[in-house]
């Protein structure tokens, strides 16, 4: 088709060969000319061209039954699946084939979505229709239960932060058997390269104060790194905890609630009580 190798007759006449059931179709459409709007959008997504992908030059012929029998086990799956326990969809890349598989499946859904009764089955339907679109074009499909573990997983700023510290201790005791005498090719290389971008040989007389040097610092760098991870924390649970205040109270101050612990002693005496509270209201006291 790129090359115009073949007129438009010659097209027509090769697609009709390849799907026979087109014949049908266009006779079908002369003898009911009062079919449903559907049935009418199926067959012109039948009458999709032959679509080239920009990525590759494979032509592909997309398969209107294949393609309904992977749509209706995607629905018929999503609707007997938990909202918490879907998969989370991948962004889908945008190419010519892609775009096709789309246009061929909208047309499918018009059946869905008028036997549909409330907005909780028409949000499995279009689910179930995106978990089609992805298995037709092979996208890889996370597993089931993803969505719900993704708030627990560690920030990707405290990883990184992780993984200094991590190299920075592996090299500090790399530096440390270095300094106790240990002169294995690991460890030496090691040394050298802790000590690249300076001009300190490992020859020098006072390489060992420079080891120490360089192992104080690298302490101070851990203990900076910490101090960071802990601010962050902090900062992050202070945000979260504020965005929660504003928007649901009941559920701030049920995470700030702290374990019942039942004592085995007799209670304080009524008493005392009164008396450690009146103590506390009974006195007047201006405020500013």
């Amino acid at each position: 088709m790129r090359s115009k190798i073949f007129d438009d007759a010659d097209l027509e006449r090769l697609r009709r060969e390849a799907i026979p059931s087109l014949n049908e179709s266009a006779m079908a459409r002369d003898t009911a000319p009062h079919a449903t709007d559907q049935h009418l959008h199926v067959e012109a997504a039948m009458d999709l061209p032959v679509v080239v992908d920009s990525n590759d030059d494979e032509i592909v012929s997309h398969e209107l039954e294949q393609m309904r029998s992977i749509l209706d086990e995607a629905i018929l799956e999503t609707r007997s699946t938990p909202l918490e326990n879907r998969p989370r969809l991948p962004r889908i890349p945008l190419s010519k084939r892609n775009r096709a598989v789309v246009r061929a499946l909208n047309p499918m859904l018009v059946t869905y979505l008028e036997a549909s009764r409330d907005l909780c089955e028409t949000d499995s339907i279009l689910f179930g229709a995106a978990v089609a679109v992805c298995r037709i074009i092979v996208a890889k499909i996370p597993m089931a239960g993803r969505a719900t573990t993704q708030s627990s997983a560690i920030p990707a700023w405290r990883k990184r932060i992780e993984d200094r510290i991590v190299k920075a201790r592996a090299l500090i005791g790399r530096l440390t058997s270095f300094r106790s005498g240990n002169n294995k090719p690991r460890i030496v290389r090691t040394v050298r390269m802790a000590f690249a971008a300076t001009n300190i040989s490992l020859s020098q007389p006072d390489i060992t104060q420079k080891l120490t040097e360089r192992i104080d610092e690298l302490k101070q760098k851990i203990a900076a790194w910490g101090k960071r991870i802990r601010r962050f924390t902090q900062r992050s649970r202070r945000f979260n905890q504020n965005r929660l205040f504003q928007s649901d109270q009941k559920r701030l101050y049920k995470s700030l609630e702290r374990p019942k612990v039942c004592g085995a002693g007799q209670g304080p005496d009524q008493v005392d009580i009164i008396a450690f509270w009146r103590g506390l209201w009974s006195e007047p006291v201006n405020h500013s």
